[in-house]
C-alpha cells in the first residue's frame, strides 16, 4: 500500500503470521538475536550501538539499492510496547519505519504491518523517489514478513 499524507509518502506491506503476537513482537524488538534473523539480503552490517531490545536501542546498518550500499542509523522507540515498535532514522530527512503487531483471529496468530514514512521532496526528484520507493521497498518488506513468519513458527530450522 502506498499513500501520501502530511507531506509524507507511506509505503507498507502486511501479512498474517501463524504465531502468537508476543513471540512475533519479541523477534522484531530483539536487535541482537531476533531482528537480524528476519532481514532480507538487501540489509547488511546490522550493529547495535546501544541497548539491543526495544526502546532506547540505537542501531546502524546498510541497505543495498541498485548495487549501491546506503548507510542508516536509527533509534528505537515503543509507543505501544508489545504492539508498536518505531525505527526513527537519525538523518535530516526524518524517515520512520513502524512495525505493528495486532492480534489475529485466533490466539496463535497475528497480523503484522511494516510501514515506512518518507518525507516528500518537491519537483521531479520527489516524483521519482515516490515512484521507486514503493517499487523497491514493498518486495523487501514482503520478504521480511515471510522471514518473520518462518522464524516465528520455527520453520527456519527445517
Amino acid at each position: 500500500m502506498d499513500n501520501q499524507s502530511n507531506g509524507k509518502h507511506v509505503i507498507s506491506a502486511s501479512a498474517s503470521i501463524p504465531a502468537r503476537p508476543q513471540r512475533v513482537y519479541s523477534l522484531i524488538a530483539n536487535y541482537h538475536e531476533g531482528h537480524p534473523r528476519i532481514l532480507p539480503k538487501q540489509f547488511s552490517g546490522l550493529v547495535v550501538e546501544q541497548g539491543g531490545v526495544g526502546a532506547g536501542t540505537v542501531i546502524r546498518f546498510q541497505m543495498n539499492f541498485f548495487g549501491r550500499k546506503q548507510n542508516f542509523r536509527a533509534e528505537i522507540s515503543e509507543p505501544n510496547p508489545g504492539r508498536v515498535l518505531v525505527e526513527a532514522y537519525l538523518d535530516p530527512e526524518g524517515t520512520v519505519t513502524t512495525f505493528t503487531v495486532n492480534p489475529g483471529t485466533a490466539p496463535a496468530d497475528c497480523h503484522v504491518t511494516i510501514s515506512t514514512e518518507i518525507p516528500v521532496k518537491k519537483g521531479v526528484l520527489g516524483v521519482l523517489e515516490r515512484t521507486f520507493a514503493g517499487v523497491l521497498l514493498r518486495p523487501i518488506y514482503r520478504k521480511e514478513l515471510a522471514n518473520l513468519a518462518r522464524v516465528a513458527t520455527g520453520a527456519e530450522n527445517e
